[in-house]
């Protein structure tokens, strides 16, 4: 029997490691191809009518919107789509996408799930993703946005506790830029909010961990009351 060298295992270890990151890394940057650059989550409406103005205002919409709408729905769901079996991640997924509260939000992140699978898939082949996507297909079940991402790094053996704290802070990223543009604030405005969510971040994930299907619920009103009114606004730059 051959024996590989305890430096060989770390090294190997370390590699495999090293590859799973650079690949979370490419699939929560902006330049991932999904379009999230087109969606703003009801931010456009928000800014139109004035109840975002500077960076304060976007910090306290969207640290809300973290600790107790989207932000946290997508948390448990994230955490539950990677554990979960065959059978109850298809009741998972389903659910996923019929929680989401209007229209708007629901292509946000059906459209951003459906082509995350498919550049995934086709940039990093995985037997196991692809034999979850055909088992969605099969149902005429869309995974949103969040689920696609977890079940994509389990397939790949990724931490899910770690990827769920990166997944929330790219969401917020998107967000943070798309309000850059909006309000307008600075570039560093922009950094200076993402700094002061942290936080948020990073409690709203270690709650996903304890949490179920039965935690599963909205308190952030404002965000689906702007979305909707997004969806009449005269003049928009996002689909959402």
């Amino acid at each position: 029997m051959m024996i590989i060298p305890a430096t060989t295992l770390t090294a190997m270890a370390m590699s495999t490691e090293a590859r799973q990151l650079m690949r979370l890394q490419s699939w929560l940057s902006p330049a991932f191809p999904i379009g999230s650059f087109s969606y703003s989550h009801g931010l456009e409406y928000a800014v139109e009518a004035e109840l975002l103005h500077d960076r304060g205002s976007l910090i306290n919409w969207l640290e809300a919107d973290l600790r107790h709408g989207t932000g946290r729905s997508e948390a448990i769901f994230f955490t539950l789509a990677a554990t979960l079996d065959d059978g109850n991640f298809l009741e998972l997924a389903e659910l996923a996408a019929a929680s989401i509260s209007t229209s708007e939000l629901a292509r946000e992140s059906l459209s951003q799930g459906e082509f995350f699978l498919l550049t995934a898939l086709r940039a990093w082949p995985n037997a196991a993703l692809r034999a979850r996507l055909e088992l969605l297909r099969k149902t005429d079940i869309a995974p949103t946005l969040a689920v696609a991402t977890a079940m994509t790094c389990t397939a790949h053996g990724i931490d899910t506790n770690a990827a769920l704290h990166l997944y929330l802070q790219a969401w917020l990223a998107n967000l943070i830029n798309a309000a850059v543009r909006l309000i307008p604030l600075g570039q560093t405005d922009g950094q200076m909010a993402q700094a002061e969510l942290e936080d948020a971040v990073i409690a709203t994930a270690m709650a996903a961990s304890t949490l179920g299907i039965e935690d599963l619920g909205s308190a952030a009103t404002m965000v689906e009351w702007a979305s909707m009114l997004h969806e009449i606004q005269y003049t928009r730059l996002f689909r959402s």
